[in-house]
């Protein structure tokens, strides 16, 4: 029998703002008394003729760390800055030394399906068995499926179903 990691990952469909439902379900644990590290895309606006910034947030700390580069608007190259990711990498490489109930990463994507990223530092949380919540893209869900050994569970973007897994996965929480 195949043992189910305590992990899963909410598929973006593009049905809904991800980011905002992922920062919800945060909010939610945080008011339940949960211990909850990691980070999260922290909400951006359009400016000028470039994309906007991504900018992830330490769940914690509220700390920023900014992971994009302004490559211009006709760029077709990745935008993501490997540097700004290895600096916001440190929150989840401390989470895993400060006993969460819950790590959540805001995306598994296109940098950690190539091994790079947070790949290392989300194998170590699932390894050491920690209940671990983060989104991909539809288009890595083959990705994220081999990166897992296909033991994760894979949510679709609906505040029922996360709830569900969550209440399943986590131990009940102390308020």
């Amino acid at each position: 029998m195949e043992t189910e990691l305590r992990a899963a990952a909410i598929r973006h469909d593009g049905s809904c703002d991800v980011d905002a439902l992922l920062a919800e379900v945060v909010d939610a644990q945080l008011r339940a008394g949960r211990r909850v590290r990691g980070l999260l895309m922290a909400p951006s606006e359009q400016r000028g003729d470039c994309l906007a910034e991504m900018v992830l947030v330490d769940i914690d700390k509220r700390d920023g760390y900014l992971v994009s580069q302004q490559l211009g608007r006709e760029s077709k190259a990745c935008r993501a800055d490997p540097h700004g990711f290895a600096r916001a990498s440190e929150v989840l490489r401390a989470a895993l030394d400060d006993a969460p109930e819950l790590i959540v990463c805001n995306r598994f994507g296109r940098l950690e399906s190539e091994g790079t990223g947070f790949s290392a530092e989300l194998l170590e949380i699932m390894s050491r068995d920690i209940p671990f919540l983060t989104v991909v893209s539809r288009h890595l869900v083959d990705e994220w499926q081999r990166f897992t050994g296909g033991a994760a569970a894979l949510l679709p973007p609906d505040r029922a179903a996360i709830d569900a897994w969550l209440a399943r996965t986590l131990a009940p929480a102390s308020v």
